[in-house]
């Protein structure tokens, strides 16, 4: 099944600005991993990238033969969100291991439908969360559920950017705007932090005056968990880069930030206060692409489940796709109560060096997200 090496071999579905920026270099830190194809609808991204990885690329037409392929052992799929579904299923039935990007899909019944998929194919499925990966994350989780702030109560955050009215998630639906794409970030965070999951959604949206986007461009979100815990974010395409989020328990508090992005000068940065007592913990910068990678090839070469697996993404596509009802109604949504008992675990963390990205006019056809 895999190269004499014991290297899964990856083909990446998708080359836009992620594909390009982060995963393509980065899984060059994960020994256990070798990057063999591209899929792309792009000829010119095919033939300068397949050029600069010495690998071959593939069209859309393709893909059906490549999941039928001896030569590829796992899918890195970073196609818009709404086309998860279309490459994760045929791909998963033919038995591969897929690593999703984040949204999962753009609906519950999509998420489950790839789910299904995985199990009537057999191959491995992860939700590409990096951030279970990465030491700064995992180690606050861990925290968190040693008790070490007391009762968990609060969570507040708030993630925004300058996007690009010129980049196509610009004027592609919520589903391509802030909520999924940046949302995802605090909606994991708090899942995870408070080891539950929402009872209920509340959402408002703004669209500020001047921008063109096609949906709300500014939304704050507001949870309610059991046991009475609440948590609020607010996300923005229309706004300064901000990136934070604050714990509070009974017994102390966490400030975070920064708290979900990458790149190699990011370390994952918190400040807690128990007691009157203050301490930092930066972690150094890791190569986070590379170590999500490098984790999922251990699952797939060990048969071990990996932990964001599709029912971690349905749970969080699920609130996303409440917030979008709450936001068209103005009416606070009711999800049933679920519980999902695995969380983000120490051996998951990789410390990877990281790797140099490219810039914004090394890489090939793409509209920067940030303006």
């Amino acid at each position: 099944m895999f190269g004499s090496t014991k290297k899964v071999r990856y083909a990446v579905v998708g080359s836009g600005q992620i594909s390009q920026q982060a995963f393509m270099p980065g899984i060059a830190r994960a020994e256990n991993s070798e990057l063999v194809a591209l899929v792309t609808g792009d000829p010119e991204k095919a033939d300068k990238l397949a050029k600069q990885y010495n690998i071959p690329a593939y069209g859309y037409d393709d893909f059906a033969q490549l999941c039928a392929s001896d030569d590829i052992d796992a899918f890195y799929i970073a196609t818009p969100n709404a086309k998860h579904r279309l490459y994760a299923v045929p791909a998963l039935e033919a038995g591969k291991h897929v690593l999703l990007e984040k949204a999962m899909e753009a609906s519950v019944e999509d998420c489950q439908a790839i789910i299904d998929a995985q199990r009537r194919g057999g191959g491995k499925l992860m939700i590409a969360y990096r951030l279970h990966c990465e030491p700064g994350t995992v180690e606050l989780i861990e925290r968190c559920r040693q008790g070490d702030f007391g009762r968990l109560m609060i969570f507040n955050s708030t993630f925004g950017q300058n996007f690009s009215e010129e980049n196509h998630r610009g004027h592609s639906g919520y589903w391509s705007g802030p909520v999924p794409d940046m949302g995802t970030y605090p909606l994991n965070a708090v899942r995870n932090l408070f080891g539950d999951e929402p009872i209920e959604v509340r959402a408002v949206g703004s669209k500020t005056p001047g921008r063109n986007f096609n949906f709300f461009d500014t939304v704050s979100v507001t949870l309610r968990f059991p046991d009475e815990k609440l948590a609020h974010f607010t996300v923005s395409y229309a706004s300064a880069p901000v990136e934070t989020f604050t714990l509070v328990g009974d017994k102390g508090t966490v400030h975070a930030g920064p708290c979900f992005m990458f790149g190699p000068s990011i370390g994952i940065t918190y400040r807690t206060i128990i007691d009157g007592k203050e301490e930092t913990r930066a972690q150094k910068p890791v190569e986070q692409f590379g170590g999500e990678t490098d984790y999922f090839s251990d699952c797939i070469l060990n048969d071990i489940d990996p932990e964001p697996n599709g029912e971690e993404g349905l749970m969080d596509v699920r609130v996303l796709a409440a917030v979008e009802r709450a936001l068209e109604t103005g009416e606070a949504q009711k999800l049933e109560p679920r519980r999902r008992e695995r969380r983000a675990e120490p051996d998951q963390v990789r410390s990877l060096k990281v790797v140099k990205e490219p810039s914004e006019d090394q890489m090939i056809g793409i509209v920067p997200q940030s303006a």
